[in-house]
């Protein structure tokens, strides 16, 4: 497949290669028992294709493309000093997280959109508890168990990474089957959409109202994109009971705005 000429941070993106996961794990092994510093520089030259495939999600935001690429750069090298070869991991599947973890921090440190300092200093130390379980896992490790590392209530780990999560395309598929195709914007009635900062406060007061259970299906439906019967099935209800539940909390949602 020929790729077109983009000069990115002075690299060209067409002359790119893509290591094999046998080449990359044979390079880590070499990086961790002989320290070589030309076997680190193939293995980074090897998946930068990755980092650009990774810092497009974060593009369109008036950020340098090349200052992102580089923040890239750095998340990968940081997987590269972390992984496990002991655990029976890809290397891009480590990688990926510790790449988008790198970029989301640079936005969150630089961003204009200011957050309450108790909700900033929560979702650091639940970051630093994903990091740390990253390390030790080699996967992407769930909700409860970052909020378990982290000391705090899986709720508040929630709400605090949330505040600080990057800006969602209302195109953004959040289940998708042989079918149909569901997005964001299916799931906001046109007359109910935010249409200022105002509303969206207010969106947030109103599922503080809700309870637990009400809470915890609505972010795994709609910030997850579990289907009702993924929910259903995680939670130890019927798919009945999660349809309704939903329903009942969206009702309430709305009604308080």
């Amino acid at each position: 497949m020929a790729y077109n000429k983009v000069v990115i941070a002075g690299i060209n993106t067409s002359e790119l290669t893509v290591l094999k996961e046998e080449e990359k794990i044979a390079l880590l092994r070499e990086i961790k028992e002989t320290g070589s510093k030309e076997a680190r520089d193939k293995l980074i030259r090897g998946n930068l294709r990755l980092v650009l495939s990774v810092i497009q999600r974060f593009t369109g935001r008036g950020e340098d493309i090349d200052d992102l690429f580089q923040i890239g750069v750095v998340g990968l090298i940081k997987a590269i000093n972390n992984f496990d070869l002991t655990k029976e991991v890809r290397f891009s599947t480590y990688c990926v997280p510790m790449i988008s973890g790198e970029l989301r921090r640079h936005l969150r440190d630089y961003s204009h959109v200011k957050v309450s300092r108790s909700l900033r200093d929560t979702a650091y130390r639940a970051i630093q508890a994903k990091e740390r379980l990253m390390m030790k896992l080699q996967r992407e490790p769930n909700i409860d168990e970052i909020a378990a590392e982290a000391g705090e209530k899986r709720e508040d780990v929630v709400i605090a990474l949330e505040s600080i999560s990057d800006p969602v395309s209302l195109y953004e598929p959040v289940y998708s089957d042989s079918d149909e195709t569901v997005y964001i914007m299916d799931q906001i009635g046109d007359s109910n959409g935010i249409e200022s900062w105002l509303d969206e406060i207010s969106i947030r007061d109103a599922i503080k109202e809700l309870g637990e259970r009400e809470r915890n299906i609505l972010y795994l439906r709609f910030m997850r994109g579990r289907t009702q019967v993924e929910v259903a099935g995680e939670i130890g209800i019927s798919q009945a009971q999660v349809s309704r539940l939903e329903k009942s909390a969206i009702e309430r949602i709305k009604h308080s705005i």
